[in-house]
């Protein structure tokens, strides 16, 4: 890789966190905001399950699309239309007036969503697959930080500046802003141009989607683990993002404050981990091919232990809840970027968009029915009984299928790495 290009990719790593950042924000503060919008609106906890299904549904069938333009077209300039989208149909979301229209516009925020397979496939021919975990972690850091900073803008600044719409309109424009900056200043890599067989050479052939090795994609048993592992994994984190602030106000009497000095720092904890978890995977992998699935399984299983134990906590036991919080925060991200590296350490370069976006398609199949799901337990029951129960199973699942998932690993890493040798002796 020549020097321009080595720093170009950092470049391109703080341009795309800013993306993600902000896109985050924009798609996460939502869930600081149940409380005003449902009230504006009339809205049951059922119909507010409905406003953040809607988005994540649409997402789940874009996915397959933006997978394949992705693995076609140039990468770069595919995220700076996505990042256009998502300015414009944030501003829809901010005008409209009624529940329908709301709704609506709020689910096509989900266009947008599933633009993400291209902006990690891209990452992942700026650095080889030894860095990877460790980039994905830094890049993941912007989900929570976005989540920590549309926290902030809904319970403070919103109600200094008109209310949630004005929040709208200014993450809505600068998606517009990101959208130009993606445009100019983000280039594209060659697919595979940071596999290590081809490291160094000057030129390469540049590789071409190819529909038989898209269906490779599904003979790997690795990436059948990761597509059960993903459908089931994040249930807990749709529940958590779109209910968990209403539950702490309404059952555990939270008031704005209280939730913020409560939640800030565990945010700032799980916004560590994505890190964390992302450089532990690259340790182990160095050492063994198992070890970004055996950081992924401790995450989940330790994760769900610590969020039963906090949800089951007296609510006097505020001191006890931040601490089980603050656990569960350490554990809950550890496998987010493993999982992604995962992906490409067993797919080629040329469909490892379209890989990643059958995975979030699978993952997106049923989590887009989580917070309906988790609004009709919560009606019937409480919303503390739905937080505790969904995250609990789905988790349960996950760690069965990385188990899974470990004896496979070694064989589908071995394949990919002489399928790349070959082709470098080719060349």
């Amino acid at each position: 890789m020549s020097e321009n290009r080595t720093s170009n990719r950092w470049v391109v790593v703080v341009i795309f966190f800013f993306f993600m950042l902000l896109h985050q924000t924009d798609k996460l503060m939502i869930g600081s905001m149940q409380v005003p919008i449902s009230e504006e609106f009339g809205m049951s906890n059922t119909q507010w399950g409905w406003i953040n299904s809607g988005a994540l549904i649409v997402a789940t069938f874009l996915y397959p699309i933006w997978g394949y333009l992705y693995d076609h077209y140039a990468r770069a300039k595919l995220l700076a239309l996505a990042s256009f989208i998502w300015g414009a149909t944030t501003w829809m979301n901010g005008i409209v007036r009624s529940f329908p229209a709301f709704l609506a516009t709020r689910a096509s925020t989900g266009i947008d969503d599933s633009s993400y397979p291209g902006l990690y496939t891209l990452v992942a021919d700026y650095f080889g697959p030894n860095l990877r975990g460790k980039v994905y972690g830094i890049l993941q850091l912007a989900q929570p930080l976005g989540y920590l900073l549309g926290m902030i803008l809904a319970l403070m600044i919103a109600p200094m500046i008109g209310g949630w719409r004005s929040i709208f309109y200014i993450t809505g424009s600068l998606g517009l802003v990101v959208a130009i900056l993606i445009y100019f200043f983000v280039k594209d890599m060659p697919r595979g141009k940071a596999e290590p067989e081809f490291d160094s050479m000057p030129e390469m052939t540049a590789f071409k989607f190819s529909w038989a090795e898209a269906r490779d994609i599904f003979k790997k048993k690795t990436m059948w683990f990761i597509f059960l592992q993903g459908f089931a994994g994040v249930f807990p984190w749709n529940v958590i993002t779109y209910f968990f602030f209403a539950y702490l106000e309404k059952e555990r009497g939270y008031d704005a404050n209280g939730i913020l000095f409560t939640m800030a720092p565990v945010i700032l904890i799980l916004a560590a981990g994505y890190f964390v978890g992302g450089a532990l995977g690259d340790f182990l992998f160095k050492r063994t091919r198992k070890g970004r699935i055996l950081i992924s399984s401790a995450g989940v299983l330790l994760g769900a232990v610590f969020l039963v134990l906090a949800v089951t906590t007296p609510i006097e036991a505020k001191n006890q809840f931040f601490i089980f919080m603050c656990l569960t925060a350490v554990f809950m991200p550890l496998s987010s970027a493993n999982v992604i590296a995962t992906v490409y350490d067993v797919t080629v370069p040329e469909v490892r968009s379209t890989a990643q976006a059958v995975e979030y398609f699978i993952e997106n199949t049923g989590a887009a029915f989580a917070p309906i799901i988790t609004g009709v337990i919560a009606d019937a029951t409480s919303l503390q009984t739905a937080i505790l129960f969904i995250p609990s199973v789905a988790w349960g699942l996950c760690s069965i299928f990385y188990l899974g998932a470990l004896f496979t690993i070694d064989k589908d890493h071995a394949a990919l790495r002489a399928q790349m040798a070959q082709r470098a002796k080719s060349m």
